[in-house]
């Protein structure tokens, strides 16, 4: 062990990742993920899909979920900053309805594993950002489901700068608040 700092947020299976940054002269090497430390850290997973996406400034992704495949993530940033969120929908979870919040950046080369059961999304801080992420499961578009990003119930602390406006897609502009939502996984 010892290429990941695993760092506890308070709710069950999410953590933030530290990488061991190797760096020199000529730049910095890192491994992103390994299997065996993972698992002997208490977080054994498989991923099938990798994903990336590019947003400006402003853009808000989330907060989504798939009801009857969730998706376990570990997520990261490449370029820019954003501050990534997860909320736990696990109705058997003593911090049900809770989030955590961190910021990722390509600078501080932080992960946040997002565990299967709960709902996920990033709002990006920097001029643009391209986020990367693994997934447990493979993405079907007929099994999404989401809550609103500012759900009063929920109470996500966004960082929100006065010059920042957040631009949503119409769908998530339309997602239904948490107590709305009449579903949570058991």
């Amino acid at each position: 062990m010892g290429k990941f700092k695993f760092i506890e947020t308070g709710i069950s299976g999410l953590v933030v990742v530290e990488p061991t940054v190797f760096g020199d002269a000529r730049g910095y090497f890192m491994e992103t993920y390994h299997s065996g430390e993972f698992s002997e850290a208490g977080f054994p997973m498989a991923f099938v899909q990798d994903n990336q996406s590019k947003s400006g400034r402003g853009v808000l992704r989330g907060l989504h979920f798939q009801r009857k495949n969730p998706q376990g993530k570990l997520v990261r940033v490449i370029s820019g900053e954003v501050f990534d969120v997860a909320v736990d929908l696990r109705r058997s979870s003593a911090t049900f309805g809770r989030w955590h919040g961190v910021r990722l950046s390509a600078e501080n080369k932080k992960q946040f594993y997002v565990p299967e059961g709960f709902a996920h999304g990033f709002l990006v801080l920097s001029e643009s950002a391209e986020f990367v992420y693994k997934c447990s499961r493979f993405y079907d578009p007929s099994d999404e489901g989401g809550i609103l990003w500012n759900d009063p119930g929920v109470g996500v602390e966004w960082p929100l700068a006065a010059d920042l406006d957040v631009r949503l897609s119409e769908k998530d502009a339309k997602l239904p608040r948490l107590a709305d939502l009449g579903f949570a996984y058991e």
